[in-house]
């Protein structure tokens, strides 16, 4: 049985591969072309600035200024609405105070709340946190994966059923779907965490009751823990951390992605979990995944941690692809927009540094940071173009995230269950004022040609 089995597959296998070599050999375009047509590859113009396809009054990415048409470095903001992302941070840990729950009303609202105000709408996210009766054996426990992202993905599908107003896409019903996806992430998240526990990893199916005196920062530790337990500083890194990927514009590729399918008119459980499989990419999301094991790697090749030499030696090994996982790039370092500073990295670095002080982290941020000056100093001192590159968010996040005890398998799943805010703030107002479906153009490059008939081919 086992050998047919075997023979089986590996007929499937040249099948794809004969297969796959018709496809490459029909369907390449010469990458000369796309400068030829002046093709925008990726929606960017020639200087790496994004192409202007929206408006939007929910978020400002700064990292640059365009002066007599040159392209100028400048330090990062990150502007929530109107206010900048250091100042409500800074605002929450000096007074001791959770702010993602602040930033999630103010993204939405486009203010801030006041006392009375978030506290009201506190509740209201834990009124709807709990997830439909049975959702969890049905959906989740059933259907357990791997990827915690995609399981995330097939629930926001799953609850599609369960509202019976799925369809309807006025202002108020797309509000009270969007606060209820908000609050059901978190939940949504760690029940699909233990469902994978419990199925890939042979351990124990442990799925605590939710606290609703608890806010989604704490939720999330309080849940993910065998004894529930977590201090007020964990809990509070955690919340700054969601605070920080709430929302990143319009431009970024899933709020794009949820802009994109808003316009076709779909449901938004359709909309929130395309932004999902786009916040997985590798390239997008998933980078912070990427970074961790990149430096778990070069903490496995360099012996002294602060000899700047030997970590620019590996640097320059990973660049030139001959080590880690030999794509030649250096994970953390560089953002589509920030040039000289990633505002986001910068505070959840001083973040860091408050908890890791004293412990057995405090050695690994040394190292992180290093690897971050001395790959600036690689690229500003490597080239003719004197190019400006900063650590962004990923350099720091998954630092933070194993800190807190976080599984890797979490770290883009918690980036989700923060950016939903952002994607739902985006998708309102597209509904609310763009009114327009996305449709950009591809120009066709190939001849046509007098069709063949079958039987003279």
């Amino acid at each position: 049985m086992f050998s047919k089995t075997k023979k089986y597959s590996a007929e499937k296998k040249e099948a794809v591969d004969i297969l796959t070599k018709e496809f490459i050999k029909n369907n390449y375009i010469d990458q000369n072309s796309f400068s030829k047509y002046n093709v925008k590859r990726g929606l960017r113009n020639a200087d790496g600035t994004g192409v202007l396809a929206g408006l939007t009054l929910i978020c400002n990415v700064h990292g640059y200024v365009i002066d007599e048409g040159e392209k100028k470095a400048e330090d990062g903001k990150l502007i929530y609405r109107n206010y900048k992302i250091n100042d409500i941070v800074n605002d929450c840990v000096e007074n001791k105070r959770f702010g993602f729950e602040e930033v999630i009303y103010l993204l939405l609202f486009g203010t801030l709340p006041k006392k009375e105000e978030i506290k009201y709408f506190k509740n209201v996210l834990a009124m709807y946190r709990e997830l439909p009766e049975g959702f969890v054996e049905d959906v989740i426990l059933k259907r357990p994966s791997k990827n915690i992202m995609n399981k995330m993905q097939s629930a926001l599908l799953a609850l599609y059923t369960y509202d019976e107003f799925a369809d309807v896409t006025t202002i108020d019903q797309e509000l009270r779907k969007a606060i209820e996806i908000i609050a059901k992430m978190s939940n949504i998240m760690i029940c699909a965490y233990q469902a994978r526990c419990k199925a890939f990893d042979k351990g124990s199916l442990i799925l605590h009751s939710l606290n609703p005196e608890e806010n989604i920062a704490q939720s999330i530790l309080s849940t993910l823990r065998l004894d529930r337990k977590y201090s007020f500083e964990e809990a509070s890194l955690l919340d700054v951390l969601l605070m920080l990927h709430a929302e990143h514009g319009g431009g970024n590729n899933s709020t794009f992605t949820c802009r994109c399918l808003t316009s076709t008119g779909t449901d938004a459980y359709s909309a929130y979990a395309g932004a999902i499989g786009s916040l997985k990419g590798p390239k997008h999301g998933g980078a912070n995944i990427k970074v961790r094991y990149m430096l778990e790697d070069i903490e496995e090749n360099v012996k002294d941690w602060n000899d700047l030499d030997e970590i620019g030696s590996y640097l320059k090994k990973i660049l030139e692809k001959k080590v880690g996982d030999k794509s030649g790039l250096i994970y953390g370092m560089g953002h589509a927009v920030y040039t000289k500073s990633d505002p986001r990295a910068l505070i959840l670095k001083e973040e860091a540094r408050r908890l890791a002080k004293g412990t057995k982290y405090e050695k690994e941020l040394n190292l992180i940071e290093n690897v971050e000056n001395v790959t600036s100093l690689m690229f500003l001192n490597g080239n003719s173009s004197k190019k400006i590159i900063s650590a962004n968010v990923d350099m720091y996040s998954g630092f933070v995230y194993n800190m807190l005890g976080i599984p890797p398998e979490l770290y883009t799943p918690l980036f989700a269950t923060s950016r939903i805010a952002g994607w739902a703030a985006h998708r309102m107002e597209e509904i609310l004022t763009a009114k327009r479906i996305i449709r950009p153009a591809y120009k066709p490059i190939n001849k046509e040609l007098k069709y063949i008939s079958l039987k003279d081919r």
